[in-house]
């Protein structure tokens, strides 16, 4: 088992919108700088996704060695409403784990790769974002921190997944650090943190019989938990709002407010699975892809799938409305 797209798939590829669409806008809003190089915010495009699927590989790794996987899969057996996809290729024998470790080194090596080439070009600095980014990335569910499990999970990938990446990638395709990059990539932070977080608060009985202590899980009560969840979906409008009331973004990006409904939707299911409210799933086109939804209901799965697709609709949503307000100025300022 040692194909390109073998290793692509078990390193959940399906994820990578969560951190190339912050780097793909990152380098729209590069776009107005003189320094501006198409080459450089390709290869620093290029090693964010290499990095992205070696660390989802690494946390695979880890989360074998204590046997997460084989844990949901008992519990499930036993009744309780858990996902328990994890590491299939390890479990049925695919894939072992000496392949396991080669992939994560190729990823991570190819990554460092690009990583080198950016430094040579912009100086020191996207190195020291690198090297924080790699930190929090094995001490997600790596030993010894394993942030993961200590509530601070979902918190780590929005801070690797949005200001971390996209100040590094727009630093690395034109030179510039400015605040309105701070402002959009703290924005898009807490809607790839929203998709961590929906998740824990989805699977947050399965969590507790892990040991392993989410967000969802630290924060406990009802009130703060939804308090949270509030805050993720709510607050990168609010974000946005502030920057073209202070000037620091034009008016246009308000055109993110088009998907706040999906917010609203989220938020409102997540009460309802958090209250034990269940309710029929209704499809609307507003909604955006959810994938093939019929299979997911034959799988048992539609009540976790529903709230995962529009968390991250909704990330993938509002970054594209920031990507194309971004080229259309550039493009209207040209004239």
């Amino acid at each position: 088992m040692n194909t390109v797209a073998t290793w692509l798939h078990n390193a959940r590829s399906i994820a990578l919108p969560q951190s190339m669409l912050p780097g793909i806008v990152a380098i729209g809003m590069a776009l107005q700088y003189e320094g501006f190089s198409v080459g450089f915010a390709l290869v620093a495009l290029f090693g964010v996704m290499a990095a992205h699927l070696g660390m989802n590989l690494a946390d695979d790794y880890f989360d074998y060695q204590i046997g997460s996987g084989e844990k949901r899969v008992r519990m499930a057996s036993e009744g309780m409403r858990a996902r328990i996809a994890k590491y299939p290729y390890l479990s049925s024998g695919e894939a072992s784990l000496k392949e396991l470790k080669m992939a994560i080194v190729s990823f991570l090596g190819v990554s460092m790769v690009a990583g080198a080439v950016i430094v040579y070009g912009r100086g020191t600095f996207p190195l020291y974002i690198a090297l924080v980014g790699a930190f929090l990335g094995i001490s997600y569910s790596g030993w010894p921190f394993r942030l993961a499990y200590h509530g601070l999970g979902e918190l780590v990938v929005g801070l690797m997944f949005g200001p971390l990446l996209m100040i590094g990638v727009q630093y690395a395709a034109c030179g510039v650090l400015d605040a309105r990059i701070l402002l959009t990539s703290t924005a898009m932070g807490l809607l790839v943190t929203n998709i961590l977080y929906s998740h824990s608060v989805l699977d947050r009985q399965a969590d507790a019989r892990m040991d392993k202590t989410t967000l969802a899980l630290l924060l406990d009560k009802r009130g703060a938990i939804l308090f949270a969840s509030a805050v993720f979906n709510f607050l990168p409008f609010v974000l946005i709002l502030m920057g073209t009331v202070l000037g620091m973004l034009h008016p246009a990006y308000l055109a993110v407010f088009l998907v706040f409904p999906i917010a609203v939707y989220l938020w409102r299911s997540l009460k309802d699975f958090v209250d034990g409210m269940h309710t029929d799933i209704v499809l609307k086109p507003w909604m955006g892809p959810m994938g093939n939804f019929p299979a997911y209901r034959k799988a048992g799965i539609d009540w976790f799938m529903l709230r995962w697709l529009l968390a991250r609709n909704l990330m993938s949503f509002f970054g594209l409305i920031l990507l194309v307000v971004s080229v259309v100025l550039k493009i209207c300022t040209s004239f």
